[in-house]
């Protein structure tokens, strides 16, 4: 029986036209593992997996964002850190030394952003 007909056999119907067929070659044990998540959550196998992987894409497309704006709060603590204490000193800077600063937050923020990251999951923290 197609999927087509079970799903109309369980009074779904599809609004949506699907077209496009994405496989995989599994093992025998890796299939009976899908078949049985997919069992499990009362889906059919083609359901479960084409949920799995958009539910996987999309949260590979939030970690990438979320990592972004990490790295934007990062760039923003590093004015904060070099500019505020020089200030607070008295010193005055130059608009070449704040453009110099801004470049220098510009091209470390992302390592600074990937070197807290890896604090935080090895539990040291700042």
């Amino acid at each position: 029986m197609s999927e087509r007909s079970k799903n109309g056999a369980r009074g779904k119907r599809r609004s949506i036209v699907r077209t496009v067929t994405v496989g995989g070659k599994f093992t025998e044990a890796e299939a009976k593992m899908l078949a049985e998540q997919a069992a499990q959550r009362g889906q059919l196998l083609g359901e479960w997996a084409r949920e799995s992987l958009l539910s996987s894409g999309l949260e590979q497309v939030r970690n990438v964002e979320s990592m972004v704006l990490f790295a934007e709060v990062q760039a923003l603590r590093l004015i904060l850190v070099n500019t505020l204490e020089p200030l607070l000193r008295g010193e005055q800077w130059s608009a070449e030394q704040f453009k110099q600063m801004l470049l220098y937050v510009k091209s470390n923020k992302q390592r600074v952003a990937a070197e807290l990251m890896d604090s935080y999951r090895s539990g040291t923290g700042e």
